[in-house]
């Protein structure tokens, strides 16, 4: 395409950048002669008529978007025009690079040159506010260096204009995961306050070199950005302060727009904002936030599916495929205890996100009603078979095994041992399949099902658990519970397992057909939960429809039966 002249006026000359919806050429307006940046909408090419209306309806969106704010530090749009049925937007030129570009050269930017280019942003973010437009997508990439120094906002491209309704669905989720505030992980409509979020998280990719919440895949980053406390940025400076203040979990404790624009002036002088310490908690230090999450914990760990999400919901997402979600317990106030509370030499070891539980909670729960979800940069789950029986389709009924149980009441004789490649093994019937949930740090954990996760066990070990006692944690998990349709506890009790103190949770729910694996209906699920003597967590879960209960309850006996852990566990 290069040579190409665009509307009989601009003539392409060398593509300077892409993305997943679009291409930016460099041209050359022969009418002004002058040199323009034209960016193409590539996705149109590959998309169904119905779905280009909505790609061409935004392309339009993002230059009225642009067009309505007057600064220096946003993009000048130039043009919108069509050429081959596709919008093309014609921009102001800015010789440079992405901040993004330059993280990825020099792995991390100086705290005062970063609260420099930060205050540049939040000043394009109040003009855009204030002419009625949210950006919804302030991340890295979308913040240019020009080389004279200059600072510009870019790509409106899933903008908001206020009183405009037409081009976003209602609950759909749109940016990059990354980057989005916690109100609109939970479905709720943004802010201004959320892009100051999103710039938050920005700043904070720019001195540490890494954005603060992506996980392995967007659930489990989505469930980090409502559950989980960044660590505390070790390069940050004092810029570091205001960073904590715009990552506040509740957009009613951020800073507003010129609170924040104060605080960066100051920490691009190199002094310390004293302002933003009364958007700290006074009870943690950096970004530790000490408030627990309420509510959509629960919902995210419906969201689970591909790579790590949560711990057990069921819940799905567009296109990918579902698997066992998981819960998210948040931190719970004052100073951990228990085997393994304190790291290396004593210090304290900061909160993390705790282990995955087998919850069913609709991702429609946490994103509005029916959402979309707009996924960058990530593959799908991570599966595999383990040895001992992982290998090809299940041959058992869903349930799976029917046979009878040995003498007093043994593991039948028709089971199999599943030696897991992670040490442990356990006993199930013939042809139940292995899938590799999670592994991450501490975190590991594994899947066996033979219907494809109607009914399935899941073995979650953490070698560095966040409660004192299995109770405690089954405790916390349950509060997330609450979004469950129809939730009950049916048990939960200490108990000793295998000469250690565990703790055993039985409850029940009623399922939606929305929630993988798409079968309406009451489920029924029980965990048991102990510290080994090296002080690791062991979880082991099983879940099934209520109505093969009598049967899965038994299956759950033999596998508590052979469950063998890690010889060095």
């Amino acid at each position: 395409m290069q040579g190409l002249l665009i509307a009989g006026r601009y003539r392409l000359a060398d593509s300077i950048g892409s993305g997943g919806m679009g291409r930016v050429w460099r041209a050359h307006d022969e009418v002004l002669h002058r040199t323009v940046a034209v960016k193409e909408l590539t996705a149109a090419l590959y998309v169904s008529d119905s779905e280009q209306a909505v790609l061409l309806a935004r392309t339009r969106a993002e230059a009225r978007a642009a067009a309505r704010i007057n600064h220096s530090a946003v993009v000048t749009v130039h043009d919108v025009l069509e050429h081959d049925g596709r919008p093309w937007i014609v921009m102001e030129l800015v010789e440079g690079n992405s901040l993004a570009d330059a993280v990825k050269e020099r792995g991390r930017v100086e705290p005062r040159e970063a609260a420099r280019i930060g205050l540049w942003v939040l000043r394009a973010l109040r003009a855009a506010h204030s002419a009625g437009v949210l950006h919804r997508d302030v991340k890295p990439g979308n913040v240019l260096l020009g080389k004279d120094g200059r600072v510009l906002l870019t790509d409106f491209g899933i903008a908001q204009i206020e009183g405009d309704t037409t081009i976003t669905r209602t609950g759909e989720v749109v940016g990059s995961v990354d980057y989005l505030a916690p109100e609109r992980v939970r479905g709720h409509d943004p802010g201004p306050s959320s892009d100051l979020w999103a710039l938050g998280a920005t700043l904070y990719t720019a001195v540490e070199g890494r954005s603060p919440f992506r996980r392995t895949s967007p659930l489990s980053t989505m469930q980090a950005v409502v559950e989980e406390q960044a660590d505390e940025p070790r390069h940050a400076g004092s810029l570091g302060p205001v960073i904590a203040a715009l990552l506040r979990k509740e957009p009613d404790r951020r800073p507003d727009a010129g609170e924040a624009e104060q605080m960066l002036a100051e920490a691009a002088e190199g002094r310390r904002p004293d302002a933003a310490q009364a958007f700290v908690p006074t009870q943690s230090s950096g970004l530790h936030d000490g408030t627990p999450a309420t509510g959509a914990s629960g919902a995210l760990g419906s969201l689970g599916s591909p790579a790590s999400s949560g711990y057990g919901s069921e819940g799905t997402v567009p296109g990918r495929t579902p698997t066992r979600p998981t819960a998210v317990a948040p931190t719970p106030p004052g100073p951990a205890a228990g085997p393994a509370g304190r790291g290396a030499a004593g210090r304290p070891r900061p909160r993390r996100r705790l282990r995955t539980l087998a919850l069913v909670v609709a991702a429609a729960a946490v994103l509005g009603g029916g959402a979309a979800v707009a996924f960058q940069e990530w593959g799908g789950m991570r599966s595999d078979t383990g040895s001992g029986g992982g290998a090809g389709p299940a041959t058992t009924p869903s349930g799976g095994d029917t046979s009878a149980p040995g003498p007093d009441g043994t593991i039948p004789a028709s089971w199999t041992s599943y030696p897991d490649p992670l040490g442990f093994s356990l006993s199930l019937p013939k042809g139940w399949k292995r899938k590799v949930y999670e592994i991450k740090g501490d975190l590991k954990q594994v899947d066996y099902t033979p219907d494809g996760g109607l009914t399935f066990v899941r073995i979650a070990i953490d070698s560095s658990p966040d409660f004192p006692t299995p109770l405690q944690h089954q405790q916390d998990l349950e509060q997330q519970l609450q979004r469950l349709v129809d939730y009950k506890r049916v048990a939960m009790k200490e108990n000793i397992y295998r000469d250690r103190d565990g703790a055993l949770w039985e409850y029940t729910w009623n399922a939606l057909k929305k929630d993988p694996p798409h079968v309406a209906g009451p489920r029924h699920a029980i965990e048991e939960t102990y510290f080994s003597r090296a002080g690791i967590e062991y979880a082991i879960y099983m879940s099934s429809p209520a109505g093969d209960w009598a049967k899965t309850s038994k299956q759950f006996k033999w596998v508590l039966q052979s469950w063998q852990q890690p010889s060095n566990g």
